[in-house]
């Protein structure tokens, strides 16, 4: 299981924004605890879904990206699709219900 890859304010927008598949952005801090729960249930997420790219931005590294899409609590997760966040969930939650709501709020991850 590979690390998730780190996404910087610098590189954001090409990276998520510009991106043709859809992106799940872990919004996280060394600090939060619900983030370190998280980080084993995004990596089989990534492992398991090439269709789905999966990376982590820390909001104390990377303050413009956070406060952009008002992300005030942690972890927060934003799935983006062709340059916009489509889904916001926010705290940790088990691999099953993240799959659940993410297919739920966004049906063209089911068909993917």
């Amino acid at each position: 299981m590979a690390e998730l890859e780190r996404i910087d304010d610098a590189h954001f927008a090409v990276e998520v924004l510009e991106s043709e598949e859809p992106v799940l952005v872990d919004f996280t801090a060394a600090w939060c605890a619900p983030c370190r729960v998280m980080k084993p249930v995004l990596r089989e997420i990534a492992d398991e879904r090439p269709d789905l790219r999966v990376v982590s931005v820390d909001v104390d590294e990377n303050p413009l990206t956070a406060a952009t899409f008002g992300v005030m609590s942690m972890p927060t997760l934003m799935l983006f699709r062709a340059g916009a966040p489509v889904v916001t969930l926010i705290g940790a939650r088990p691999k099953a219900r993240l799959e659940r709501e993410l297919a739920e709020r966004d049906p063209e991850l089911l068909a993917q």
